[in-house]
């Protein structure tokens, strides 16, 4: 079983930017992807960022050129840094973990991101 423990959420206005992070423990052997999704208030949830642990990443059509994910391998640490953030942005946002891009992910925690102004 692999526990994931989010951190780095809060409240920002429109424009800029926060740095969400995501440390995985337990059974990570299997782990070959992590990702971040989201869900706002009465909407569906949305996977907006993988990566592999070779490093090749996917991104939601909603995030490109504003989001960026990346991981640190040696400390099972992944990052999703989110820049010129929008209010559309606020929900709550879950780390996850799968075999591999695009599988079944387990997800940890949520954090909070509220964009206001």
């Amino acid at each position: 079983q692999v526990r994931l423990v989010a951190s780095g959420g809060g409240e920002v206005q429109p424009g800029g930017s926060l740095r969400l992070s995501c440390a995985a423990s337990g059974s990570i052997v299997s782990i070959n992807a992590m990702g971040w999704s989201r869900q706002a208030p009465g909407k569906q949830r949305e996977l907006v960022a993988q990566i592999t642990s070779g490093g090749s990443t996917d991104y939601a059509d909603s995030v490109k050129g504003r989001f960026t994910i990346s991981r640190d391998n040696a400390k099972n640490t992944v990052y999703l840094q989110m820049n010129s953030l929008k209010p559309e942005d606020t929900a709550v946002y879950w780390c996850g973990s799968a075999r591999f891009m695009f599988g079944l992910y387990s997800w940890g925690q949520g954090t909070q991101v509220t964009v206001s102004s």
